[in-house]
């Protein structure tokens, strides 16, 4: 008497096989992100790591570093300089990230829509955010010039306004820088603005006109609740923004008048680069990272709660 074995089901047998599939595309989906990971840990997060490293020793070139504890942060947030920087910091952080919203949401506002012509509007508004910053502060640099035949103070004078020294006076060049970091800024919120506002449903707009709301309230009501992620973006973005700017002081002020527009970053810059105190400026660095990490948290989870 012969027995037959029941053969096994087939999706035994197809279930390795598309395992392997799976592993087969994830390692095509890794490979291809290789050059790009390998590029980032290079220059990204192998650096950040020894800035976390010599900000805890006395960086002596030659000679060896030397372990030091918590030494290099008591220094820099026992330095005035530092607070001031800091100061400066939280000031164009705060006007920037305000200014970019503003004007970025009015522009998205009149640029919104699907007419033709309005992409190449919406390109040369765009445009101060792609130039490159030497352009664009040798560009202001020309409007700011102090005497009274600069650009600025030429219309100022059409108004009966007398000149201002801008970059030059200790009292007007943190507000002129902020106002460059707006101009450039705001374009690229305003892109955000636009995808968001691309994404409300319209026929939340034709319920509400259905129901007598206005223009305004129809905003209010209904887009601005809507794009609550937007904003929570745009935030976020702006303030690191503002928190990391760097280029335009270097280019603009390096710092001057009198340190009136010294922030944390060109700080760091001249501690490091300038005065060779590496650990105390990887001290300051990592105290801004960490900064910027507490900021991200917080609108995140103002977001959520939200």
């Amino acid at each position: 008497m012969t027995a037959t074995l029941a053969a096994p089901p087939a999706h035994r047998e197809a279930a390795p096989v598309a395992r392997r599939g799976r592993r087969f595309k994830h390692a095509g989906a890794w490979l291809w992100l290789a050059p790009a990971l390998i590029l980032f840990a290079v220059f990204k997060f192998v650096p950040m790591a020894r800035a976390i490293s010599m900000s805890f020793k006395e960086v002596r070139p030659y000679l060896g570093d030397r372990w030091v504890g918590l030494d290099n942060y008591r220094a820099v947030l026992g330095d005035d300089a530092f607070r001031a920087a800091a100061g400066h910091t939280v000031v164009l952080a705060v006007g920037e990230t305000v200014g970019s919203i503003v004007v970025g949401l009015a522009l998205a506002l009149l640029l919104e829509g699907t007419a033709r012509h309005l992409w190449i509007v919406r390109t040369a508004v765009f445009l101060p955010t792609v130039t490159a910053m030497a352009v664009v502060a040798a560009l202001w640099r020309i409007i700011y010039y102090p005497a009274p035949d600069g650009a600025l103070n030429s219309v100022l004078g059409w108004l009966g306004l007398g000149p201002g020294q801008y970059l030059d006076s200790p009292h007007t060049s943190l507000w002129s820088v902020m106002a460059v970091g707006i101009w450039r800024g705001a374009p690229y919120d305003m892109m955000i603005f636009i995808a968001g506002l691309a994404g409300v449903d319209r026929t939340l707009y034709e319920a509400a006109a259905a129901d007598g709301a206005g223009p305004l309230r129809r905003l209010w009501h209904v887009a601005f609740p809507a794009m609550r992620p937007v904003f929570a973006i745009v935030v976020t973005l702006a303030a690191i923004r503002g928190l990391r700017v760097f280029t335009e002081i270097f280019l603009l002020t390096n710092g001057g008048p009198n340190g009136s527009t010294e922030v944390v970053m060109t700080l760091v810059y001249k501690l490091g680069l300038e005065r060779n105190e590496l650990g105390v400026a990887a001290a300051g660095s990592m105290l801004l990272l960490a900064a910027t990490i507490l900021l991200t948290l917080l609108v995140q989870l103002l977001r959520r709660r939200s």
